[in-house]
């Protein structure tokens, strides 16, 4: 039992007692609250213990041992509490960190190429987690888009179309007709050549009989001269024997000079050409052919183009059907995992190209948006290592710092405006390494402090 308790006691049984004469109470009354305690202890205490002045001396020094050996204990217990709830603040105090931190992550805006009708292909308002990148999110639909070009393009191709094939049968008719006359030239070579030969053989002939001529009248000459020395010829009929030798000998030569004329004709007829006074060097069935020969090589250069007019323009409409297609449909894909972020359109909702559509959250590429004080500002550095921990507990992330903006509060195209974390106007983002948004998902929003232990931010 505590003293309070037995005082208490005691108090009620004297209370409770025969009234008492006033000798009696005067002594307790005079010995104030000390004495009453004491002289309880004395009556309440057993019979057997002995005082304490009365106790061994080995006694009273294990007491006091055991009194120090408390109180050491004691002071030990609160140093090592004062070490272990006192090594945090100081631990902050020495080390550069963030008043204020949370993760951000950029946002890309996507907007509408063409004009046209917004039609959703993903539930937005079911959609919970990231979206992977090369999702088709929304298609832009413009059924009015122009397509003049494309319709001119293919009449242009049609009208080619119907033109080559009476190009194609002009130029079978020219090559016919060339055909023809070649073979027509061809004949008339070949009688010129013949005609030719056998003119070359007469004046063969003739040649020889001139020669002939002109031996007989040679002899006839020389017995002439001969009898008319001796008188038995006149000189009338000498002179006429000698005539007609000059016109053998004249008639020779002239037989040969034509040969040589026809031999001259038959080597140009036998290479194409015809030589005469009658009629140019070439036949009108060879001048026909020549005729038809360029008009079929005109008719092919005009195939040749009309060709290539209609390859060029299967190309042009091929190319102009993709441009139609784009500028008539359109397909909104996600450039990169994310979250939407903000919806800025509905469905059926027409729009115009360059008009915002949606607001895309880079899970990807998470950064960290921190203030700190303007001491720990000052000792930070770009590329300066940083760690942030997050207040839930979870494993905290290597980061680097990637942009210092001070109190100037620059203005960034992030999902949390850094002028939310106000407690310090001092401003630092840290970029942290890219994760697998889809596995991840998106952690924006979480709050945390961030170390940072670069050169530049040592003590």
């Amino acid at each position: 039992m505590t003293d309070q308790a037995r005082s208490a006691f005691i108090s009620h049984e004297e209370l409770s007692l025969p009234s008492r004469s006033s000798a009696d109470v005067a002594p307790h009354i005079g010995k104030g609250a000390r004495g009453l305690q004491d002289e309880l202890r004395e009556r309440w205490s057993p019979h057997d213990e002995e005082p304490e002045h009365e106790q061994r001396p080995d006694s009273s020094k294990a007491v006091q041992t055991g009194r120090i050996v408390r109180r050491s204990l004691r002071v030990v217990a609160g140093l090592a509490i004062i070490a272990v709830f006192g090594w945090m603040p100081l631990r902050a105090m020495w080390q550069a960190s963030s008043v204020e931190a949370v993760v951000n992550s950029r946002l890309v805006t996507l907007r509408s190429p063409i004009d046209g009708q917004v039609f959703s292909h993903l539930d937005l308002s079911r959609q919970m987690g990231p979206v992977s990148e090369g999702a088709l999110v929304l298609r832009i639909v413009n059924p009015r888009g122009d397509r003049m070009r494309l319709d001119e393009l293919r009449r242009q191709l049609a009208r080619l179309e119907i033109q080559r094939p009476n190009l194609s049968t002009k130029l079978d008719a020219v090559q016919a007709a060339r055909q023809d006359l070649t073979r027509q030239a061809a004949q008339f070579r070949n009688g010129r050549i013949l005609q030719l030969e056998a003119r070359i053989a007469e004046l063969q002939t003739s040649i020889e009989a001139a020669a002939t001529r002109l031996e007989e009248s040679t002899a006839t000459v020389e017995r002439a001269s001969s009898l008319a020395k001796s008188g038995n010829v006149s000189s009338v009929e000498l002179a006429h024997v000698t005539r007609e030798q000059s016109v053998a000998r004249q008639t020779e030569l002239g037989a040969r000079k034509r040969l040589e004329a026809a031999m001259v004709e038959l080597a140009a007829a036998r290479n194409g050409t015809f030589l005469g006074d009658s009629y140019n060097d070439r036949p009108s069935s060879v001048q026909r052919e020549e005729e038809m020969r360029q008009r079929a090589e005109d008719l092919k250069a005009d195939l040749a183009q009309v060709d290539a007019e209609i390859n060029w323009l299967a190309g042009e409409i091929v190319s102009e059907r993709t441009r139609y297609a784009e500028r008539s449909e359109a397909d909104i894909t996600l450039p990169a995992t994310g979250q939407v972020w903000e919806m800025m359109t509905s469905t059926g909702e027409d729009v115009r190209a360059g008009q915002p559509l949606l607001k895309i959250l880079d899970c990807t590429q998470a950064v960290v948006t921190a203030n700190v004080t303007e001491r720990a500002y000052n000792r930070l550095q770009l590329g300066d290592q940083a760690t942030f921990e997050p207040s839930d507990g979870g494993p905290a992330i290597e980061g680097t710092v990637t942009n210092l903006t001070g109190a100037s509060g620059a203005p960034a195209n992030l999902a949390i405006n850094p002028d939310a974390l106000n407690k310090e106007p001092y401003r630092v983002t840290v970029a942290l390494p890219p994760v697998n948004a889809v596995a991840n998902g998106c952690t924006v929003g979480r709050t945390g402090r961030v170390v940072f232990s670069g050169s530049g931010s040592k003590p």
